[in-house]
C-alpha cells in the first residue's frame, strides 16, 4: 500500500508538471533549446508573452554611475509635473556670474514668477509630453519662460510672435500658417511641434544644447560663423568662448537661473504653484465653422479662457476647413460635446468671408456684402484712405445667400492687403517773405504737425526768404488731378513756385490684431 501511495503521488508530481510546460497550445512563433530527455538542445515552441531573454556576452557587474544614470527606471511616480521635468534634465549646467545674476533677479520678482508660472499650466504637460517622447532634455519644456514668459500673445519688438517667438520667415519654413484668419505661431501644437523639430535640427547640427539654444536665439548662420572664426583662431569654441550679442551671451544663463530655481525652489526662498502631472485640455474636432463666442459658451468656459487656448484665432469665428481641432480644458471636452448636439440654432458661424474680385474702396466693398463701410473697417481692420486690392479675403456677416462654410483654399490661404487711395510726391516749396510753418500748412491745407515733422523743425518755426520746404502733397494719377488740395497762389494771385522731386510714395501698413 504505501508503495501504490508513492507511485500515485509521483504520478500526480509528472501530470502537473506537464500541465506547467508542455499541456498548453503554444504557438509556433518562437523556439527554445529543449530541456526533455534527449537533452540533445532540439528546439520545441513556446509563447510569445514567455519568450525567455538570453544574454549576450560575459555578465559584468552594474557600476554605481550606471545604477545612477537615466537608464534605470524611477520606481515611483512624479508627485507633480515639476518633478517630473526635474527627472528629465539632460542638458550640462551652466555655472558663470551670468547664471547668478539671473538667479537673483528672478527671485526678487516673486510676483513675476507666480504670474509667469501661474500662466504656463495651461501648456506645461503638453509641452513635457512632446519632450520625453523625442527623448528631449525636459530643461526645454523651462525656454517659454525666457522667450514669452508662456503668453502665446507675446510680440517682440521685431515681430517675433507666440509663446516660442516665431519669426515670420521661420514660422512659414516650419509650416506655421499666417494668414488673414489665423497665426499659427500662437497655436499651442502647432508653435510647440515647430519649436522642437527647429531645436532638434540645430542640435544635430551643431551636437551641443547650448550652441542649439543660441542659434535658436540668434541663429543658426550666426553661431556657425561664431565658431568657425574661433576654430580659426585656435581659440574654444563652446557658449562661453563665442563673442555673440548681449541678448544671447543671457540666453542660456536665464535658462539655468529657471532650471536652478525649479530643481530646488527652496534654495532660493521661491515657491512653485502646484501643477498636476495630468493634461489640462483635450483636442475637439470641429466639423463646420463656429462663431468662437459661441464654442466658449458651449463649452461653459469664459471667452478670455477659450482665448488662452486657442489664441491662433485672431477673429471672431473659426473657420472648420482651416482649423479643425480646437484646445478645451479636460473636463469641459465632454460637455462642449453634450451641448453642441442639444443647440437648437440653425447655424454655427454669424460670418463668412467675402473674397474682393478687383481693386476698390471700402464703400463699394461694403456695398456688395451688405454692411455699412464702418462694419466693414472695424470688422477687418482697415485703415483709411485705403484700397482693397483685387484677392482680399474679407470677413463679412453671412448672409442667407452665403451659409456655406468657407472652403480650406480661402481658410489656409486668405490675405487682406491695401493700397493707398492718394498717392503723395515730395515737392520743395520756396519761401517767401514772412512765411511761417503755419501759413504755409494753411496755404497747402496740410498740418503744421506734417509740416514740421518732414522738415524735422518747430511748428513755430520763422522761415527766412528762399529756404526751401520739403512737402508731401497728392499727385496727379494717369494725368488726373487729385481731390483734396485746392489751386495754390501766392498773395498776387500768381501760382507758387514748387520744384518736383522724384516722386515717393507713401505706404500705410495696417495694425496687427
Amino acid at each position: 500500500m504505501k508503495i501504490l501511495k508513492i507511485l500515485c503521488l509521483s504520478s500526480l508530481l509528472w501530470l502537473t508538471a506537464c500541465t506547467t510546460t508542455g499541456g498548453l497550445n503554444l504557438p509556433t512563433d518562437q523556439a527554445q533549446p529543449s530541456t526533455g530527455e534527449a537533452g540533445d538542445g532540439s528546439y520545441r515552441s513556446v509563447p510569445q508573452a514567455h519568450r525567455p531573454i538570453f544574454p549576450s556576452g560575459e555578465l559584468q557587474p552594474i557600476t554605481p554611475q550606471h545604477a545612477a544614470s537615466n537608464g534605470v527606471a524611477q520606481l515611483s511616480s512624479p508627485v507633480d509635473l515639476w518633478e517630473r521635468i526635474r527627472r528629465g534634465f539632460a542638458m550640462p549646467n551652466l555655472d558663470s556670474d551670468l547664471v547668478t545674476d539671473r538667479e537673483q533677479w528672478y527671485t526678487t520678482r516673486p510676483d513675476y514668477m507666480l504670474r509667469m508660472t501661474e500662466r504656463s499650466r495651461k501648456y506645461l504637460f503638453h509641452v513635457v509630453e512632446e519632450l520625453e517622447m523625442r527623448n528631449m532634455p525636459t530643461e526645454l519644456a523651462l525656454l517659454p519662460f525666457i522667450e514669452s514668459a508662456f503668453n502665446p500673445q507675446a510680440i517682440s519688438p521685431v515681430k517675433a510672435t507666440g509663446m516660442w517667438q516665431f519669426m515670420p520667415a521661420t514660422g512659414k519654413e516650419y509650416d506655421l500658417k499666417q494668414n488673414a484668419f489665423r497665426d499659427d505661431r500662437r497655436d499651442v501644437l502647432a508653435s510647440t511641434r515647430a519649436a522642437l523639430d527647429y531645436l532638434q535640427k540645430l542640435h544635430n547640427l551643431f551636437n551641443d544644447w547650448h550652441l542649439a539654444l543660441a542659434a535658436y536665439n540668434w541663429g543658426q548662420g550666426n553661431v556657425g560663423r561664431a565658431v568657425e572664426k574661433n576654430r580659426r583662431a585656435s581659440l574654444g569654441t563652446g557658449y562661453a568662448e563665442l563673442n555673440m550679442p548681449m541678448e544671447t551671451r543671457f540666453y542660456v544663463p536665464k535658462l539655468q537661473a529657471v532650471k536652478n530655481i525649479v530643481d530646488n525652489p527652496g534654495n532660493y526662498r521661491s515657491t512653485l504653484p502646484l501643477i498636476e502631472n495630468h493634461p489640462f485640455f483635450q483636442t475637439v474636432d470641429i466639423e463646420r465653422d463656429i462663431d468662437v463666442a459661441l464654442a466658449a459658451k458651449l463649452a461653459e468656459v469664459s471667452l478670455e479662457d477659450f482665448k488662452a487656448l486657442n489664441p491662433a484665432v485672431n477673429r471672431p469665428v473659426i473657420l472648420a476647413a482651416g482649423m479643425p481641432q480646437i484646445l478645451l480644458p479636460w473636463d469641459n471636452a465632454a460637455i462642449y460635446q453634450r451641448n453642441l448636439e442639444a443647440y437648437g440654432g440653425s447655424r454655427l458661424a454669424s460670418w463668412t468671408v467675402w473674397v474682393a474680385p478687383t481693386n476698390m474702396n471700402v464703400s463699394d466693398a461694403a456695398k456688395h456684402t451688405g454692411m455699412t463701410e464702418n462694419e466693414l473697417r472695424s470688422l477687418n481692420n482697415i485703415p483709411p484712405r485705403m484700397l482693397i486690392r483685387a484677392g482680399s479675403s474679407l470677413l463679412v456677416t453671412r448672409s442667407a445667400q452665403h451659409q456655406n462654410d468657407v472652403t480650406s483654399h480661402v481658410a489656409d490661404n486668405g490675405q487682406l492687403s491695401f493700397s493707398p487711395d492718394v498717392v503723395l510726391k515730395r515737392t520743395l516749396h520756396k519761401a517767401g517773405r514772412n512765411e511761417t510753418v503755419i501759413s504755409v500748412a494753411a496755404h497747402y491745407r496740410v498740418s503744421k504737425e506734417s509740416i514740421a515733422d518732414w522738415n524735422r523743425i518747430s511748428a513755430l518755426t520763422h522761415f527766412k526768404v528762399g529756404q526751401q520746404v520739403v512737402l508731401f502733397l497728392p499727385a496727379p494719377i494717369n494725368g488726373v488731378a487729385q481731390k483734396g488740395l485746392p489751386a495754390r497762389s501766392n498773395a498776387k494771385g500768381k501760382p507758387t513756385r514748387t520744384k518736383s522731386a522724384p516722386a515717393k510714395s507713401v505706404r500705410t501698413t495696417p495694425r496687427k490684431r
